[in-house]
């Protein structure tokens, strides 16, 4: 018989992770007396934006690439005197507070890890590892998975071999590994740009090899974080897009000039970079562009442009890919590179399996994984006290999805799946919300 069960009331559920989804998830469970228990790998909280922590995929120069006004919990604002666009280290104090504030460390499990995770009648067992070895399997009402979408490096297959040193970003934490050597940088998304203006300080050369274009926002527009400026006024897609394209395209000029590619598509379109000293190199000539990696042959990587060039670091900044080890993927409805989930939370197949922070959008911030638990919790909620409108929101899940693209055409789907428009992401939230309350907007 599986350990843990109580001899009264309801099973607890499990929720696994301690970063800023499952912070967002044990907040919203415990302000509702909903029971759970939450497991975390590592001994605190703050997932990732801890770099101690095992599978954090920081590095020393890491910072916010959205501001803090935008990216913080809407009733924990960041605390006074808290850079605008916050380290890691003031993060990981961020989330920290908020730990301590809401008393939600209480309710894990720390250095714990989930290894398995089945269904069994309308219950699931739960298989957990403690920092000894001991495994222990529990049952409990309903899943809550939040572990994060950056754990796990997307490593694509290149041609031929390469006799130098190839790392993914998720191991890097000092510039120091670059001294004094040939750097290649594989692909320009945010911490890609970051790693090669840290490159640039140590480095004998850096180069930067891209497949697809992107749009580069400064951190400032007009003296405020360029993100602040028309928060809270959502234009239609059409609009938006011809107003903060020019505006960008004034400040910044086009890239290709640099050697970058042509941007993909509208602004707004694929997901920006915040980051303009990649600009500011590449014009110095202390950083070079390179075309897409056609194969390796040794020491030397060619390009598709027919160019070559001999290196002894390659860098791969190929992002992530979404991993749940612990559960089977047909209970998450897996569809190409991502669970079908509707809102990007519920699964068709199980009513008491749900994932927080299966999401990314343009200025969503912390604030859209806490409405996400909100909105998980307002339906276990209505399961208990109003049958009906869990049934009425359950049938929706069964689909049609709704269209989170506010209008814009994402280039990045393949790659991304799970990418929305904030705007429309958080309307159909907030609708979602109120009519299990009952009160539709």
């Amino acid at each position: 018989m599986p350990s843990g069960e109580p001899e009264g009331g309801p099973l607890p559920y499990a929720l696994i992770g301690a970063g800023p989804a499952g912070l967002a998830g044990a907040r919203n469970l415990a302000r509702n007396g909903i029971s759970f228990v939450g497991f975390e790998t590592h001994t605190g909280v703050g997932g990732l934006w801890d770099i101690d922590s095992p599978n954090s995929t920081m590095y020393e120069s890491a910072h916010l690439i959205s501001s803090r006004t935008t990216t913080a919990y809407d009733e924990f604002p960041m605390a006074e005197g808290t850079a605008d666009y916050p380290s890691h280290y003031e993060m990981l104090t961020y989330f920290n507070d908020y730990a301590d504030t809401f008393d939600l460390r209480r309710h894990y499990r720390f250095g714990t890890t989930v290894v398995r995770a089945e269904p069994e009648g309308d219950t699931w067992l739960v298989t957990s590892r403690d920092s000894q070895g001991e495994e222990t399997t529990e049952r409990y009402r309903g899943l809550i998975i939040a572990n994060g979408i950056l754990s796990e490096p997307n490593l694509p297959s290149f041609e031929g071999e390469f006799d130098g040193e190839v790392l993914h970003t998720s191991a890097y934490k000092s510039p120091e590994l670059f001294r004094g050597k040939r750097v290649l940088v594989v692909g320009g998304g945010n911490s890609g740009c970051d790693i090669a203006v840290d490159a640039v300080h140590y480095a004998e050369s850096v180069e930067m090899s891209l497949r697809s274009g992107y749009w580069f926002f400064p951190k400032y527009i007009l003296g405020r974080p360029s993100d602040t400026l028309n928060e809270g006024r959502a234009l239609p897609a059409w609009l938006k897009t011809r107003i903060d394209g020019r505006v960008i395209r004034l400040i910044t000029g086009n890239p290709a000039h640099l050697g970058f590619p042509e941007p993909d598509g509208r602004i707004y379109e694929t997901h920006p970079v915040l980051n303009t000293l990649v600009l500011y190199y590449a014009g110095h000539g202390d950083l070079v562009i390179r075309k897409d990696i056609e194969r390796f042959e040794g020491s030397e990587v060619r390009f598709r442009d027919g160019t070559s060039g001999e290196f002894g670091l390659i860098m791969l900044a190929t992002g992530y890919r979404l991993h749940y080890p612990f559960v089977d993927p047909e209970h998450l409805n897996w569809e190409g590179n991502s669970p079908g989930l509707y809102l990007n939370i519920f699964t068709p197949r199980h009513r008491n399996l749900f994932v927080l922070g299966m999401v990314e959008a343009t200025g969503l911030g912390w604030q859209g994984r806490y409405n996400q638990a909100a909105l998980v919790a307002e339906f276990i909620k209505a399961g208990d006290d109003n049958p009906d409108r869990a049934e009425q929101f359950w049938r929706r899940v069964q689909g049609p999805r709704p269209d989170l693209s506010g209008g814009y055409n994402y280039r990045q789907m393949d790659r991304l799946p799970y990418y929305v428009n904030k705007d429309a992401y958080r309307s159909a939230i907030g609708e979602q919300v109120g009519l299990l309350q009952g009160t539709p907007a």
